[in-house]
């Protein structure tokens, strides 16, 4: 991949996508040298223009994006990027730069890592959510079973909205579970990726 970094004064434009979504979630700007990096590291590493200096995004947040694809515009000055969010992109807690409030069913499953992660701080008598989390993990552990056992029963014996139904059980305990252990589906999914490259 040729990058014309002279165009820009030794920027180009980099715009974020997800990349299970292929929701836009930020525009940054890169160098040579933080192209370079995200390249090495696998983490997506900007120029920013306002401190003159280069930066992982999550460094400070731990909301890293890991590097999933680059590929560079018909006149090899601007990047696209495709990359799996670890956290919210957005400063300001959401899940995109771009009207963060929208977003669409296939980027739900973020959104509801986001409402699980929040609740963990919620009392228990009002959150089952919050009595999950606080709780001991083979609770949680035990019920990523049992909704997986209802899940493969209903497949069989069941109606359609009855697996549709199960499955979004075991799906929400699999994200419960996931947060327990200080996991995200983020990190599942770039397992996956990894396997079907």
């Amino acid at each position: 991949m040729k990058i014309d970094f002279a165009k820009g004064s030794g920027l180009v434009p980099a715009i974020i996508q997800h990349s299970e979504t292929n929701q836009v979630l930020m525009l940054g700007y890169m160098n040579e040298e933080a192209l370079n990096i995200t390249n090495k590291t696998g983490l997506i590493t900007f120029f920013s223009r306002s401190r003159n200096k280069i930066w992982t995004k999550g460094e400070t947040s731990g909301n890293f994006l890991k590097l999933i694809t680059i590929i560079n515009d018909c006149d090899n000055d601007t990047l696209l990027i495709k990359a799996l969010p670890k956290g919210p992109v957005c400063h300001k807690g959401t899940i995109s730069c771009f009207d963060g409030d929208k977003f669409s069913n296939s980027s739900f499953l973020t959104k509801l890592e986001e409402i699980i992660k929040s609740r963990k701080s919620k009392d228990e008598n009002e959150s089952y959510t919050a009595k999950l989390l606080n709780g001991p993990l083979r609770r949680i552990a035990q019920k990523v079973g049992e909704e997986g056992v209802e899940t493969a029963l209903a497949s069989v014996t069941e109606t359609d909205e009855k697996l549709i139904g199960e499955s979004a059980d075991l799906l929400y305990h699999l994200l419960v579970l996931l947060q327990a252990k200080g996991l995200e589906l983020s990190d599942v999914v770039y397992e996956l990726s990894k396997r079907h490259k």
